[in-house]
């Protein structure tokens, strides 16, 4: 007799013949080389690849999508192919290149990124997906034989910075390549399916909902592990909500939250006077794992204080705990760099060892033998030695801060299994291999560049999805810590919902424009845009709003009759109230506007030095006026109050118009970071404020507006005379008809609201081309030839090979020929304010540069960069971000000669990061190196600043060439 779960004979028929045609394919002997099985997606997958097919694989985390990709690679490999594996970042790119090398030989493997170039002419190459996307810009003959693009982390082209580049490509490869796009679990697969078969092909969608390693939440309730749903519920079986069919119980569509910690929640809000809104959803027993036994017996001889029991566990508390569960090793996400290193301190503090004597010498020997060939004279800057020591006891940091070689030697280590604790920011979680038993949340919020955000159900998926190591491990654990004020059932929905879908960031650049036009000419790149993932999701938007607006203007002609007056037409009497409200209001911003008008150009007349009076704003008061802002658009000087704090000032700031009520001098090498600085200059502002000549504005707000008001108030006359003579006025059901009359306007405004998303989403990306050619065509940056067809100029051509966020600032900075009179350190030093970013709004004067040429060519790419927002405004294109100076002194130094100590004296500049940073430098340099037409001796300055540059640290990686 058959079970349910036994194959039938035709099943096992059809198995068995499947493993003889198996026997005699590629793909039977990559099987073959494996010590596991396939999963059924896997297989799935690798034979839509090696039918010739592009394929699209989204699964989990953890769930071995990358397998496809590597048939793929092996695929090429024996039919004498070429195979790209890109990926998004450089350490996954490495890890990759360490992989194949080891795998199919390091004479057959290359690694091309920003700043490194090896064996690019092998078979396979393994790169970022920025460098294929300049490849094909620039019909390199490395791709020549290509026939497999791996792109692993497809889903990252929704970032919104880099997220176009991944469309660029997918789009401009040969027709010929078969792309291979590894993506994490989204719920419109199917539509991102639907794309790339249209811009590729015949394109194979396989999705897997399943973990291989099962996947349980609990929440920390100090040092207590709780389960945080009530069931036995693990990540398969709640409910995906992807639009796929799926059969799931009712218990796991919405599951329970743990009653335990229901009740924990609402006693903290009740000991602390706060209203909650837990126990909309049930609780239950616990799920038999064990885990909750100890905190329900506990809870009761503890202090009776919620408060008290409910604390946070410290950090070397939650490992120990871990520990003691047998559930290391651990990644517990920080979003804090600094807050990581400090957790490996506090570890170490508190006594923690998780290594054996043995596994402390192999870690040793390891460490010792990856850093052999760093500067001893570096060492202490890079915190060597604590790092070593942590790395010794089991534990370390791994965040963007750290040198990348260090970020490496703990990923070794890790997955070696002698390091047990790791402290990680989230970009550990994007795909490098690296996988954990348990996965820690300290806290369910981080800080996004603007303000402090709740992760989305979609981060919490990916960073828990490292819980969990196959054919390791039985199962995952993903624990939250206990806050004061966590909310168990806001936990449950992070680790319940299953919606994520994939939006393109996609949008024409500078760069991409010219090099498209440059190929295709206009009226093709137009066709060529129109086809991105970004059109494509508008177009499909817009067959649902259309039919909002047909189901709106049926309820439109319901609203009209609703209001038919028999007195005469209510929809005219109806536009005369609207006029006269709009009029009336409008009287009132008209006199705002006027008032901030004046404050603006009164502002824009400030000079450095001038002493004026702040009268609004948080710290009201006289002040000195730093740094004036008059070429700004919304003028907003800097300036230095008597309460020694330097500010930005905004129209709010002030009540009305600024006067200057003196003048004072500012030392050129004024630094309002000095506190003897501020003091010297304070006391010449009250010096001048006491000098009996000064007019000291009055305390009176009085401001006389420009113009006449009486305009207004005449119109708003004869609407209110034009309203009562009107028949509809008398109508006794005058204000029913009104109610009705309001609600068809407001329909009204909202459908033409739609009918305008409808008009703006159709063709939107062929339309911001459209102003990007007007923009560069205004620079002359493409011209037309004689045939009338635009074309790029000389500097366009330069544009075509400068790839980055300011290409445009670059190429102009080019042209102006700010780069002329710099030698090898300052163009070095100068290159990095078209580069670098800082994490924070940089306050204060700008910085004297160390040289009279570099202070030139800075004020050059700063005019150049105000007169660019100004065309890029009137052209309603994002704007390019400013150019930024704290990263001069700094790489001037290093470019010099001088040590890693000196040159990040006196900044907060990491270690990691200024490596970093100077690897973009050497990256821009090399660029500009290569642009056609340069000026001459250029390009040998752009390789003797790359030479300078790449020493020391910089040049030190544990990749081997």
């Amino acid at each position: 007799m058959l079970t349910s779960d036994m194959p039938s004979p035709s099943e096992r028929y059809l198995a068995a013949k499947q493993r003889i045609q198996d026997s005699s394919s590629d793909l039977g002997d990559f099987k073959d080389g494996l010590n596991f099985e396939l999963d059924d997606f896997q297989d799935t997958a690798c034979r839509a690849v090696q039918a010739g097919r592009g394929v699209l694989v989204a699964a989990p985390t953890g769930a071995g999508k990358t397998i496809v990709g590597e048939f793929a690679v092996y695929l090429a490999l024996q039919r004498g192919h070429k195979a790209f594996y890109t990926t998004p970042i450089k350490a996954l790119s490495n890890q990759k290149f360490q992989e194949f090398s080891a795998q199919y030989g390091a004479e057959n493997v290359g690694l091309l990124t920003g700043d490194t170039s090896i064996n690019a002419e092998a078979p396979v190459v393994v790169m970022t997906t920025e460098v294929l996307r300049n490849m094909l810009y620039a019909d390199s003959d490395t791709l020549t034989g290509l026939a497999y693009v791996v792109m692993d982390e497809v889903h990252y082209l929704a970032d919104r910075f880099r997220g176009a580049v991944w469309e660029e490509v997918i789009i401009h490869l040969p027709s010929e390549v078969a792309v291979i796009s590894l993506s994490a679990t989204v719920s419109n697969a199917e539509e991102f399916g639907a794309w790339l078969g249209t811009v590729r092909g015949d394109t194979a969608v396989v999705v897997s909902e399943h973990r291989p390693v099962p996947l349980w939440q609990h929440v920390m309730v100090r040092r207590d592990l709780v389960d945080l749903f009530a069931d036995n519920v693990a990540f398969d079986e709640i409910a995906p909500d992807t639009g796929r069919s799926v059969t799931t119980s009712p218990a796991t569509k919405n599951p329970k939250i743990n009653a335990e910690l229901l009740k924990l929640a609402r006693s903290e809000s009740v000991s602390t006077g706060r209203g909650t809104s837990h126990g909309r959803r049930g609780g239950g027993g616990s799920r038999g794992r064990g885990y909750q036994d100890s905190f329900s017996q506990d809870r009761d001889n503890r202090n009776s204080s919620p408060q008290g029991w409910a604390r946070a566990a410290t950090r070397p508390q939650v490992i120990r705990a871990l520990e003691s569960k047998n559930l290391l090793p651990a990644i517990t996400f920080i979003f804090s760099r600094a807050a990581c290193d400090a957790a490996v301190q506090q570890c170490a503090a508190a006594g923690l060892w998780l290594t054996t004597d043995e596994e402390q010498a192999e870690i040793a020997y390891r460490v010792d033998k990856a850093c052999a060939e760093l500067p001893d004279s570096d060492k202490d800057v890079l915190g060597f030695w604590g790092w070593r020591d942590g790395l010794l006891r089991g534990l370390a940091a791994h965040h963007a801060g750290m040198l990348p070689s260090f970020k490496e030697v703990v990923e070794d280590l890790f997955v070696s299994g002698l390091v047990r604790a790791v402290f990680a920011t989230e970009t550990l979680a994007l795909g490098i291999n690296m996988p954990a038993r348990t996965v820690v949340l300290e806290k369910l919020e981080k800080y996004n560049g603007e303000a402090h955000v709740g992760i989305t159900a979609g981060e919490y998926t990916q960073l828990t999805g490292r819980a969990g190591r196959r054919g390791i491990d039985v199962e995952g654990h993903a624990v939250v810590l206990w806050k004061p004020g966590t909310d168990p059932t806001a936990v449950g929905g992070l680790a319940s919902k299953r919606t994520y879908p994939l939006n393109s960031s996609f949008r024409p650049t500078y760069n991409m424009s010219i090099n498209l036009i440059a190929q295709f000419g206009r009226t093709r790149t137009r066709s060529i845009l129109e086809s991105s993932f970004a059109q494509f999701q508008a177009d499909r938007s817009v067959v649902d709003l259309a039919r909002q607006v047909r189901s709106r203007e049926e309820s439109l002609t319901g609203y009209e009759k609703a209001m038919t007056c028999h007195l005469g037409d209510f929809n005219e009497y109806a536009k005369l109230r609207r006029e006269l409200s709009d009029h009336e209001s409008g009287a009132s911003k008209s006199k705002a506007k006027q008032r901030r008008d004046a404050i603006a150009q009164s502002m824009a007349k400030l000079r450095t030095g001038d002493v004026i009076m702040v009268s609004g704003g948080r710290n009201p008061g006289y002040a000195v006026v730093l740094d004036a802002d008059s070429k700004a658009r919304v003028p907003r000087p800097g300036v230095l109050g008597m309460d020694k704090e330097y500010r930005r000032l905004s129209l709010h700031d002030v009540s009305g118009p600024v006067e200057a009520l003196g003048q004072v001098r500012v030392a050129k090498g004024f630094n309002p970071k000095v506190p003897k600085d501020k003091r010297n200059l304070l006391a010449a502002v009250e010096a001048k404020l006491a000098e009996p000549a000064v007019q000291f504005p009055s305390r009176s707000d009085a401001f006389t507006l420009a113009g006449s008001v009486a305009s207004d108030d005449e119109a708003i006359a004869t609407l209110r005379r034009n309203l009562r003579a009107h028949p509809c006025h008398g109508c006794s059901d005058r204000e029913d008809h009104a109610r009705w009359s309001e609600r068809w306007w407001t329909l009204r405004k909202e459908t033409d609201g739609i009918v305008r998303a409808i008009q703006a989403r159709t063709n939107t990306i062929a339309r911001t081309f459209d102003r990007v050619i007007d923009l560069l065509a205004s620079y002359g940056f493409v011209v037309a030839d004689p045939a009338g067809n635009l074309v790029p100029s000389e500097d366009g051509q330069r544009l075509r090979r400068v790839y980055g966020e300011k290409d445009l600032l670059i190429a102009l900075t080019l042209r102006k020929g700010s780069f002329a009179d710099l030698d090898a350190p300052e163009l070095a030093a100068f290159v990095t304010t078209l580069v670098y970013q800082s994490k924070r709004d940089a306050e204060g004067t700008r910085p004297r540069m160390p040289s009279v040429s570099l202070e030139q060519a800075v004020e050059d790419v700063v005019v150049l960069w105000s007169r660019l927002q100004d065309a890029e405004e009137s052209h309603k294109l994002p704007l390019t971000s400013e150019p930024e100076m704290g990263l001069v002194w700094s790489m001037y130094k290093w470019a010099q000669g001088r040590s890693l100590h000196d040159a990040l004296n006196g900044t907060d500049l990491a270690a990691g990061d200024f490596v970093r940073w100077t690897k973009q430098v050497i990256d821009l340099l090399g660029q500009l190196s290569a642009v056609p037409s340069a000026p001459p001796g250029f390009t040998g300055t752009c390789r003797k600043a790359v030479e300078l540059l790449r020493r020391g640290v910089v040049a030190y990686t544990t990749v081997e060439n």
